[in-house]
Order: C-alpha cells, then structure tokens, then sequence
C-alpha cells in the first residue's frame, strides 16, 4: 500500500519527518519497504550562497553575481529578482537543470553577459505561486547542500508492506491511529472544505429499501454484510480541486473527475471501496445485489466485455448487471460530464465470493484487494457521510430522500477475558494491569469497568472490547501479542528465561558452524544428518558406550564424524551410487575419565567418485583424489578461521594424509577413508576439523538441529531432504539423429515428457558428426536412468517405455533413432 505522509499528518498533527515515520510504523506494526521523496524533479536543485552581486551594466533591473554552489570556484548568474543580497542563502539550478514546468536551463549571454544557471524563486520550483523574487533560504547547510535535503518540499510516498492478518492498515485512518497511539496525539478526520449538504440518518433495514426513488434489494444475504446507498442530485461533473489531485497522486492515484476522485479519496484515506453509479442509466430505478445469471455479461470500465460465473455476485438494475461486486462497476452506468444524478454504493462484499470473482475475471483491484482481506463492518455509515461531503463540497448537488442500509446480521463487539496473569507468563515480564488496559485503549480497544465506575472490575482478569476494524484479534493470545508490540519489542530485557527467546546474541561456535556450512554446499556438498552411533571397535575401551542404546550393534558414541559419514557412502554404494559428496556437522564424544565424556563439536566432509557431472565433452570425468581432499580442507580452515593462516604438515599416524594446522594449534586431518566398498568404487577421502569442546553440561549450540530416525537422510542444500533410493535404476541410452537447426533442449523436453514420473536422471553424453551423419545432421545421445520408488523394474516395462518415447520423438519433432 502507498501512503502520503502529508496525508498521515492531516490526520495526526506531529512534526516527525518522513525518515522517521517511516521508522516508528516499522518498528511499531508494519514494515515501510520504501521511502520515496515525490519531488525529485528537484533533485538536481543545491543550496548556494551568492558571494557578489552588482547591478548589470546593461540594464536597470538584472544583477551579475557570483555564486558558490559548492565548487571549486564562483559561477557566475544573472539574476533579475529585486531581493538578491550577498551572503544570503538561495535554491540554485545549475546549467543543465530541468525546471518543474519543463524549462530546460543553459548557459547563455543575457545582455551581454554569461549566465551559468539561475536562482529560483518558489514558483519556479513549483512550490508556491508567490512572484516577489528569488526564495531566501534561512537553513544552516553549506553551499552544495541538495535543497531537498534542507527543505521539506513536498510530499514523500510510504510504501507500506501490509500483512494479510491487518487489513485495518491499508488506509491512512489505519496507520494514522497507530501513529496517534505512539505519539499520544488525537486522531482527526480533518473537515471538508466548501459547502457540504446534510445527510440524513439512513434507515436501517435487513434486505430490502429505498435511498430516495432507487429501489435496493438484496437478493440472499450472504452475499453482502452490509450494503448503504445515498441518492445526490444535481451534481456537476468536472476536475477536482488541486488539493485532492494531490493527494491522489502522492499515493500513485491519478485523477478522474471531482466525482470519482471523491470515491477513491475515501477509499485511500479510510480504506472503504465506493463506486457511483448514474442513476439515469439504473433501469428501473432499482439496484439489486444478486448472483450473476448463466450466460450474463458485462463491459466493466477498463472496456472489457467479461463473462460472468454463476457463482459472481453483481450488481443490476431491473434488467442486466451494471457491476461485479467488490472488484470493478460496468461501463454502462459510469459517470461521465453529462452526469446529474449520482447513487453511491458503500457496502461490505463477502471476501470468499470477492476473492473468487477476482480470480475467475482474472481481473485485480484496489476494492478487491481490500474486500478479500475484511473491510470494517461499522466503517460504511462513516464512508458514506464522508463520500457525500466531498461530492457535494465538490460537484455541488443535494441528497434526495433518506440513505439506505441493509444490514441482515448486525454483529455484537466481540469480548476477549485476559488474564494479567497468563500474559505476563508468554511475555516473561508483568505489566501491571492498568498499563495494560493504557495501551490497548490508544489503539482503539475498550475495558469494561465495573458498573459506576471508571475503574478496572479487577487486576486478574480485563474484559476487552475489540473494535470492529481489527478482524485479527480473536483470543487471549492475541491480545498479548498486541500489549507485547505496544510496550515495545526493545524494552523487553535481554537476560535469559524460561518459555521466551532471548536477545542474547548466538554462540561463537554456531556462527562458525554456519559459515563452513556455506563454504561446503557452496563447493557442491550435500549435508546428512546421522545418528551420531558406532559400532565400535576392539575392546570398545576407546569409546564412550551408551548406557540404553537404540540398537546393540551400534551402541557406542562416535569418536569421529567419519566414522558415520562411511557408514553413509557406503550406503550410497550397496545402491550403485559411487559419486558421493556429503558433510556433517556435529558432536564426537571420548571418555575422559569424568562423569560426563569429552564433547567437541567438528565438520567433517567425505568425498569419492567423479569430480564433476558427466558431459558429453568429457565421457569420464576424473575422480576427486588426495589433492581435491587437501583443497577443501583449506577452504574448511578458512571459514573457520578468517585470515589465519593455514597449514597442512603430511601425518605421521597411519591412513593420516596431512595434518591441518589452523595457526599454532592442529584443528584436524585429512585422510583415506577406508570403506566396505565393491570393485569398481572409487577411492574416498575425508577432511575431519574441530570446531570447539562443548563444555560439560553445556546445551548444543544453537542451531543444531536434533537428529531424526536412523536412516540417512541427503539433501540438495541443507534444508531439503531425500532419502536414499532402495530400489534398482535402469540406464536406457538413446542415440538420435537431431537437425542442426534444433535445439538439444527442445529434444531433452519432449523426452522428460515421454519417459514421465519414472526418469530420475536425464544426461547428454554425446554430440558426433561425420561419416555415416548425412549433411545438415549431427548425432546426440542421451543416457535415461529410470527407477520406480517402490518395485524393481520389468525388462518388458522399460523396452515398452523406450519404443513409446522413440515414436513420441517421432511424431512431435520428426527425428528418429540412429541405427548405425
């Protein structure tokens, strides 16, 4: 939503800036994502100080000056304003400048003399009409200030990101009265200027009325909450005041005509959607809310001729729809210039059926983004007085007869009991009750007090009225968000307590975690999440056993973070998957003679097999050795240690590679992984660095997330999870004669389509051309692993699925199979 901070301040009197504003909606209810100053086209405008100034030898009125806007040097201007003064501060516009009215400035000879750009007046600057010379600037900035950094001139738009749960805050009425409850200022919806016609009290009636001679219906309730209607007669269609075309255009609204711009005037400042229809164009004198007809039609204001759904709700005269509720008004009966007599619509449309009628019309609004969210059910007779203000102020004309609201369900305020108590538990601080009740009333909530009395029933429980506009608060939790958010999230202390996150900043140990985390999926690792559980070996002396272990054949805790990283590659190779890049960070644990074992927390990486994907440019990638080994450990130790300097010293122990020194102190190892590996695996290699000792007693770091089940677990990055296949694959290899003119990509598509949900891997392997490839022809092989998650896979199934995708190539794109 967009928002005019000259408008907020119309609404709440203050003297915040725009910056600050913004800050305060930010850190007090909703996120300001821009900020932007709508005057920049005097952007290029400086503050100077004229150093000299002389009367022009050629002329009576014009002045030679020099002037510092900021440069190296004085630049000289002829001016023409009576009230030039050394010393004194001006807004300048350089050579080159464009003026608000167009005027494109250059230098040039005035009566002999240079002139190197001009001193503005506020007219010229578009900021006043105001002829009696150039404008005087009393501000404390130097020469070479930008003038809008100095001077508030004009308006600055706030885009607001407003949260679906908050639809009270797309209005300025909405931020205007968090802004008064921050502020401690009243809240006032400033009086329409010019002449306003009296609007009688409407009349209230469940689905059926009049508002003067026009006859409203409401076909089935549901599909309107409320719905009020006025009659104006007389009005005189035309441009709007000034003002108001400001106003709209600040918040990126362009003017229409005084009718319209009072529609979306009251839509943008109280977050009410109106629409006025002519009346001379209702058939019938009749507005029925209703269910469009199979087979309806409409031509909605942008002039397009829509279909309607059945399930659409309209609004129709006697006859044919003239609108589709809640999202735009028909062409039929918009107002033009020749317009007199005008019937306003204020309602409250169902979100579903709005929602679904925007969603079926393709067809996106500012009333439908509005309606779909909530509108305030007690804001229609307030939109209502104030549209026809503003009508009547503007275009003139009278209100005939009596407004109309249907309202078939009025609805009670709702109630909600807080307990002190219970908010001070889920805040982890008390707020004494009449705090409390203080800052829910600044934002529009009511306590019920004790029968002739204004003070509270009692400090255990407050009875609160919720208003009518905020449609989010339901039950007690809310309201402890809100006191949580009034008091301020700052003010909350930052010690450590039970049941509420604190702000104490996170362990050293867990920011180091994260950046090897993202140096390893940055390098094409995929992180597991094991449990940290062994076998053991020998006597099992060397390892801390666990007292009731899941499983006897692993109940000991690791010693090394390779250990269960080899365990997981050669899971990976009971199941033909020889290429395997995997990384682990958590605890290894060694007795140490203590109650409790020695806990450190490491990063270890394992990797075998190819060294990068397979291509067609290369058949068989080489496998990853010692050398790749010792690289990651190097970016490992960097990442651990930013700027330290790292070193790798070959190791004397046995299957040791290197040992990895980060400064004076050895972090880890590089080594050969010794693996239950088939014949054709690839050797592997596994980096294994500390983090840290936890000391005993001592929770996990933060952002160690509990491990889940036994099996392993690889994922594309570290927050998406796969589990390891159990059933066979079937490489299919198809060799085609492609055209020169197609693309592999258009091939590879029709492929995925063809081989569907059985093709895990599609890989090209080869491009030839040459003897045997006739001219304009080459020749491109692909390699197709199809695996079903559940069975193994019949010959018969995989030759059916090969001829079906061959004749698929055949028929889509006209190539066929090579066969030689």
């Amino acid at each position: 939503m967009n928002a005019s901070h000259e408008w907020l301040k119309a609404l709440v009197a203050h003297d915040l800036s725009p910056a600050a504003v913004r800050d305060l909606l930010t850190a007090r209810v909703v996120t300001v994502d821009e900020l932007i100053p709508l005057r920049q086209d005097l952007s290029k405008i400086v503050v100077a100080r004229v150093v000299e100034a002389v009367r022009h030898p050629d002329s009576d009125h014009l002045w030679l000056t020099k002037v510092d806007a900021g440069g190296d040097e004085p630049v000289e201007v002829v001016c023409g304003a009576p009230n030039v003064q050394a010393g004194a501060l001006y807004p300048f516009a350089p050579s080159g400048t464009v003026l608000p009215g167009g005027l494109k400035l250059e230098r040039k000879k005035i009566r002999g003399q240079w002139s190197n750009g001009m001193l503005c007046s506020a007219r010229e600057l578009g900021l006043g009409e105001s002829q009696d010379g150039i404008l005087e600037l009393h501000v404390s900035a130097a020469p070479g200030t930008p003038f809008l950094d100095v001077v508030p001139a004009g308006d600055a738009r706030l885009v607001v990101d407003v949260t679906p749960n908050r639809p009270d805050l797309l209005s300025h009425l909405g931020l205007a009265r968090e802004l008064a409850g921050a502020l401690g200022k009243p809240l006032v919806l400033p009086a329409v200027p010019g002449k306003v016609a009296a609007v009688p009290a409407a009349e209230r009636k469940r689905s059926a009325g009049r508002a003067g001679p026009v006859a409203v219906h409401l076909e089935e309730t549901s599909l309107a909450h409320r719905y009020m209607g006025v009659v104006i007669r007389g009005v005189t269609v035309g441009p709007s005041p000034e003002w108001i075309v400001r106003r709209l255009e600040a918040v990126g609204s362009r003017s229409v005509n005084n009718v319209v711009d009072s529609t979306n005037y009251v839509l943008h400042e109280l977050g009410q959607p109106i629409h006025a229809f002519d009346v001379s164009k209702l058939g019938g004198s009749s507005v029925i809310v209703r269910g469009a007809k199979k087979g309806e039609a409409l031509v909605t204001l942008d002039g397009t001729r829509r279909a309607l759904d059945e399930r659409t709700t309209v609004i129709a005269d006697a006859t044919t729809p003239q609108a589709i509720a809640g999202v735009m008004g028909g062409r039929d009966s918009e107002v033009t210039d020749a317009t007199t007599d005008l019937f306003v619509e204020v309602a409250v449309f169902d979100p579903s059926r709005t929602r679904a009628a925007r969603r079926a019309l393709g067809l996106s609004t500012d009333a439908s983004y509005r309606f779909e969210r909530g509108v305030d059910i007690e804001l229609p007779p307030v939109a209502l007085d104030r549209v026809t203000a503003l009508i009547t102020a503007f275009a003139g004309g009278k209100v005939d007869g009596v407004p109309v609201d249907l309202y078939p369900k009025p609805r009670a305020h709702t109630t909600v009991t807080l307990r002190v108590d219970r908010a001070r538990r889920l805040l982890g601080e008390a707020i004494p009750a009449l705090e409390i009740a203080r800052l829910l009333r600044t934002v529009g909530f009511r306590i019920q007090t004790a029968p002739g009395t204004e003070m509270l029933a009692g400090d255990e429980e407050l009875s609160v009225i919720i208003p009518s506009w905020r449609i989010d608060v339901t039950i007690e939790a809310d309201l402890v968000e809100e006191i949580a958010r009034l008091h301020g999230y700052d003010r909350f202390p930052s010690d450590l307590r039970p049941f509420r996150p604190s702000a104490t900043p996170d362990a050293p140990q867990w920011h180091v975690a994260r950046r090897v985390r993202e140096e390893l999926v940055a390098a094409g690792l995929r992180e597991t999440r094991p449990m940290p559980f062994v076998r053991g070996s020998g006597d099992g002396s060397e390892y801390v056993r666990v007292t009731n272990p899941i499983a006897d054949n692993e109940a000991f805790l690791r010693r090394e973070v390779l250990d269960t990283l080899a365990r997981r590659a050669e899971h990976n190779l009971a199941h033909r998957l020889g290429d395997v890049r995997i990384f682990e960070i958590g605890a290894t644990f060694a007795p140490d003679g203590a109650l409790l074992p020695r806990e450190e927390m490491r990063a270890a990486a394992l990797i075998m097999g190819a060294r990068r994907p397979p291509h067609f440019t290369e058949r068989q990638p080489p496998n990853f050795d010692e050398w790749d080994a010792k690289g990651l450990a190097e970016r490992m130790a960097a990442a651990i240690a930013p700027g330290v300097v790292t070193e790798l010293v070959p190791a004397q122990a046995d299957g040791h590679l290197w040992d990895v020194f980060i400064g004076t102190m050895r972090a880890g190892f590089v080594k050969r992984v010794t693996l239950d590996a088939p014949v054709w695996a690839a050797p592997a290699f596994g980096v294994e660095l500390s983090l840290g000792v936890v000391p005993s007693g001592d929770v996990a770091p933060r952002g160690q997330h509990a491990h889940q089940g036994s099996a392993v677990v690889v994922s594309r990055s570290h927050a998406e999870y796969k589990p390891v296949p159990v059933t066979p694959a079937v490489e299919v290899d198809l060799a085609l004669l492609v055209p020169e003119s197609m693309a592999a990509a258009r091939v590879e598509e029709v492929i995925r389509e063809g081989a569907g949900d059985l093709l895990e891997r599609l890989v090209l392997l080869d491009e030839y051309r040459g003897k045997g490839i006739e001219s304009g022809m080459r020749s491109l092989m692909w390699r197709l692993t199809l695996r079903h998650a559940e069975r193994t896979l019949r010959d018969k199934e995989v030759e059916g699925r090969r001829e079906k995708l061959l004749q698929t190539l055949e028929n889509e794109l006209g190539i066929r199979q090579r066969t030689a």
